[in-house]
């Protein structure tokens, strides 16, 4: 345990408050982003378009939702705010969250005529939140594991996953990690409580079978000292999004390089097992697939390659 906890925050974020603010903001890994926005600091601008307001009630749909759930007209959401495009605060953690994930879980409580109570939470803590009741519903790119799918409940509405970076100019490995052997003897960072620090720690004895150095794993609670981290040489790579890290590499200020996909996974919202919330909310997102407005939000935030052609629930991890 770090005994001075406080000092460590502290020059972490003096660290963080030196970068570029579009290097700041779109450091990945799902994760709590307390503390990472500097002061004044401002993220690319969100996309103006709204696919989003033209989307209506359909009855036949909300009447999937339990009665009490229709009858209070709310619902609560553990929200992890990390990075684009998924889920970011564009104008500052004062004003509202833009992203993907935000206005797909917009749309779909339209659909629902409820309205979302969204409390932001880091990453780690939302799942086994959803168990105690503190949330109806958990969003955050949170991926469908066979170990997760053991006490949560899912209903998908993009495939996304796994994939790596480098500090741009880093040729070591290559343009496209496929094999963790790749990684024996370097340091990599990623995020808590994510399927990145789960497959990592469940593979560390790749190495050792190859008659290789092990690789290490540092884990970061904050998505912009990942990324901090990287670019002082602390680590090697990040492990993280597909479609976060692609994003983050797209913009000149992160000076990172995106090297390919490693895994694939669904991506869905996230309930407590046995919850009676997950058909109504996968013919929700069915329905914004078939009348064209997830197209269109998938669009505005550059991530079509990832649509799904239906929503599931429970479907089983991509192996």
């Amino acid at each position: 345990m770090n005994p001075h906890p406080l000092r460590t925050r502290l020059r972490i974020a003096a660290t963080i408050a030196l970068l570029p603010p579009v290097l700041a903001l779109t450091a990945c890994g799902s994760g709590d982003t307390s503390g990472t926005t500097p002061a004044g600091a401002q993220a690319s601008p969100a996309p103006t378009d709204d696919p989003v307001a033209a989307v209506r009630k359909v009855d036949s749909v909300a009447a999937l939702l339990p009665a009490d759930v229709r009858e209070a007209g709310t619902l609560r959401v553990g929200s992890s705010v990390g990075f684009p495009p998924g889920a970011y605060y564009p104008n500052g953690q004062d004003k509202a969250p833009a992203g993907q994930d935000i206005d797909i879980a917009d749309a779909v409580a339209k659909v629902l005529g409820v309205k979302l109570e969204r409390q932001d939470a880091s990453f780690e803590t939302i799942l086994p939140a959803l168990g105690s009741g503190k949330y109806d519903v958990g969003t955050g790119n949170f991926g469908v594991t066979s170990e997760r799918l053991k006490t949560i409940d899912f209903v998908t509405y993009i495939n996304d996953g796994q994939g790596f970076a480098v500090k741009s100019g880093n040729t070591a490995l290559g343009k496209k990690v496929t094999d963790l052997t790749r990684l024996c003897g370097l340091t990599i960072g990623t995020g808590a409580g994510t399927t990145f620090e789960a497959t990592l720690t469940a593979q560390k004895g790749v190495c050792a079978k190859a008659g290789k150095k092990p690789y290490d794993v540092k884990v970061y609670s904050e998505n912009a000292a990942t990324l901090t981290a990287l670019q002082q040489g602390r680590i090697d790579v990040i492990m993280s999004t597909i479609n976060g890290l692609r994003y983050q590499a797209a913009q000149p200020a992160s000076q990172t390089t995106f090297l390919g996909e490693f895994h694939r996974l669904d991506v869905g919202f996230a309930f407590k097992k046995g919850s009676p919330l997950t058909k109504a909310f996968q013919a929700a997102v069915n329905k914004l697939i078939k009348d064209g407005t997830y197209a269109r939000i998938l669009q505005k935030w550059g991530t079509s390659a990832s649509a799904i052609d239906t929503s599931r629930i429970n479907p089983p991890e991509h192996t």
